[in-house]
């Protein structure tokens, strides 16, 4: 789905469930990170993260993060305006202020009419 569809901007909870081995769930986040950053160009991503046991455990954590291309890190619990915030920095930092436009074969203005 990530290549077949233009990724604008990517929020990756670290705790998504990818795969079952028997009773147990592995979490996905770190893999998608990873696949997000291998797409041209890499969307921005904000990272969802659990909360951390350390203060050492969360400086690993950040940096493995922003090593995997986050362009922010937000821990649990998660507050709606928090994420708002970050969403709108994103905008304006890699959008300049403005969604982005899919690319389709028609003409559109910025509210999608031809």
């Amino acid at each position: 789905m990530i290549q077949q569809q233009p990724v604008h901007i990517a929020v990756v909870d670290l705790e998504i469930p990818l795969t079952r081995t028997g009773s147990s769930v592995s979490a996905g986040g770190p893999r998608i990170l990873q696949l997000l950053r291998r797409l041209e160009p890499a969307p921005p991503t904000i990272v969802i993260r659990p909360r951390q046991g350390s203060r050492r455990e969360a400086a690993r954590g950040l940096a493995a993060s922003l090593r995997d291309g986050a362009f922010a890190v937000i821990d649990r619990p998660l507050h709606i305006e928090v994420l708002l915030e970050t969403l709108r920095r994103v905008l304006r930092r890699h959008y300049m202020d403005t969604w982005p436009v899919a690319h389709t074969t028609g003409t559109h203005d910025q509210d999608g009419r031809e």
